[in-house]
């Protein structure tokens, strides 16, 4: 392949590299007032990233090393299409504090970039750096307010785990390296297709452990709750959202592209994170008063359900990984939009009892926060309980039944809070006026609250075959 056809194929990693790099000089020097156009041209660029990623040619480029498939162009329209959604609201809440900066909207540009590498990882040298680049984006974002004591100790937290579990990721790649010969997930796949040696075997649970971390999965999951409390409302929307997907994506391609004939070793290990986490987000969220925290562990049993679908092994439940995903991002987004557009008396609403009579004082967004905690307990029809079918059918047909009726359970204890937070908002009397909330928020509220239910039952016939689609360039059975 030439290096013009290789370049081809990152157009839209290009595209947003060069385009940072223009708005960090665009920025420097049109501060102040030159933030929102960065933020504006900033939407603009992952847009037409997204764009460029919907069309991009398939191949692999630079030895392999990046790979554009259909998996990863799935990923990456949906990774983009939520970053531009994280710079509006991020933006507009900047704005609403006059504290509007222009390294906001570039930071998201390069933590989207870091996704998209992770998408499109082919070796274990392009994964570590897409993880390495979307992580020191967002452990800067996790610190942006840096006058306030919550968000830099949340950065701090992030940033110190997070050192720790890039240790375990390299070093489990090293231990792959060194006994497989080589940093290619083709050549790892073919060292291991006759029986994987011990020292891979150890690699590859380090590597599981370091991606978990990047997931959240139980029990690496311990600076969630702390950092989604400490770090602003909008940023928390964005990480609990797109870079989540690219994690998972990740962590699909590893397991299936360098280890398909170590299936039934990495399948336990999911199982057990799998389960681990379904269990611990739905028993300790029945304890958290704040929201934020609350949201943190209900990511933490998402991630479960997400990773029962993976654990499947089969196409079928890739598949109903990343529909899982993409359905569960939006609900988290239009969430954290809630989150993002009330207060009261300028006090921002961030607790269960802060919620008490948003019915009354603000129905609209009460309706969509109801809608949203429906849909996370799995009603049906909503978004919650079309993504649980996905992944509880593909683990029942995978032979492990038992998985999904521990899931089962999960949703049943979680739905205890869900409920609380309905019951508090429909029938508590309100302590005071809630302020008006904002054009922006209100919107992406509003209309991933009608995703959520009824538009995904029309979106999901475009969603279903393109994630099958996706799910079948991970070349499982």
């Amino acid at each position: 392949m030439s290096f013009s056809e290789a370049l081809e194929i990152c157009r839209p990693e290009l595209f947003l590299a060069l385009s940072a790099m223009a708005l960090l000089v665009l920025g420097a020097f049109s501060q102040p007032r030159g933030a929102g156009l960065v933020s504006w041209l900033s939407c603009l660029a992952l847009l037409v990233a997204a764009y460029l990623a919907a069309v991009s040619p398939v191949g692999s480029a630079f030895s392999g090393g990046f790979v554009s498939d259909e998996a990863s162009r799935f990923a990456k329209v949906a990774i983009y299409g939520m970053s531009a959604v994280g710079v509006v609201l991020g933006g507009g809440w900047l704005g609403r504090l006059n504290a509007r900066q222009f390294e906001f909207p570039v930071l998201i540009v390069l933590a989207a970039l870091g996704m998209g590498m992770m998408a499109s990882a082919g070796d274990l040298i392009s994964l570590y750096v897409g993880v390495e680049l979307q992580s020191l984006a967002l452990y800067i974002l996790a610190a942006f307010r840096r006058d306030d004591g919550k968000a830099s100790e949340a950065g701090l937290k992030y940033f110190v785990l997070g050192a720790l579990s890039s240790g375990l990721l390299l070093y489990g790649a090293s231990l792959i390296y060194g006994f497989a010969g080589s940093v290619r997930f083709p050549e790892i796949a073919a060292a291991v297709q006759h029986g994987a040696h011990a020292g891979v075997i150890f690699g590859l649970v380090f590597l599981i452990c370091g991606l978990g971390f990047k997931v959240s999965a139980a029990p690496f999951h311990m600076w969630t709750p702390d950092v989604y409390e400490g770090a602003p409302t909008p940023v928390v929307g964005f990480f609990a959202a797109a870079p989540k997907l690219a994690a998972m994506v990740l962590f699909a391609r590893a397991l299936s592209d360098a280890f398909p004939g170590a299936i039934e070793q990495w399948r336990s290990v999911v199982i057990i994170l799998a389960v681990a986490s379904m269990l611990l987000g739905a028993f300790a969220g029945l304890v958290q008063k704040n929201l934020k925290r609350l949201w943190a562990y209900s990511s933490i049993a998402n991630v479960g359900y997400a990773l029962v679908g993976m654990s499947a092994g089969t196409t079928e439940g890739f598949q109903a990984m990343l529909v899982f995903m993409v359905l569960y991002m939006i609900d988290v987004t239009g969430f954290f939009a809630c989150l993002t557009a009330l207060s009261r008396q300028g006090r921002p609403m961030e607790t269960i009892d802060d919620m008490a009579g948003l019915m009354r004082e603000r129905p609209g967004m009460a309706l969509a926060m109801t809608a949203f905690a429906v849909s996370a307990i799995g009603f049906p029809p909503f978004s919650g309980f079309i993504a649980k079918v996905f992944v509880f059918r593909a683990i029942i047909d995978a032979g492990y039944a038992w998985v999904a009726v521990v899931g089962l359970v999960s949703s049943v204890v979680a739905a205890f809070y869900y409920l609380r937070l309905i019951k508090v908002m429909w029938f508590d009397a309100a302590p005071g006026a809630t302020d008006a909330p904002p054009a922006d928020a209100k919107a992406i509220a509003y209309a991933a609250a009608l995703f959520s239910m009824p538009v995904v039952i029309f979106a999901m016939k475009g969603i279903d075959p393109l994630s099958k689609a996706a799910a079948a360039a991970f070349g499982l059975s």
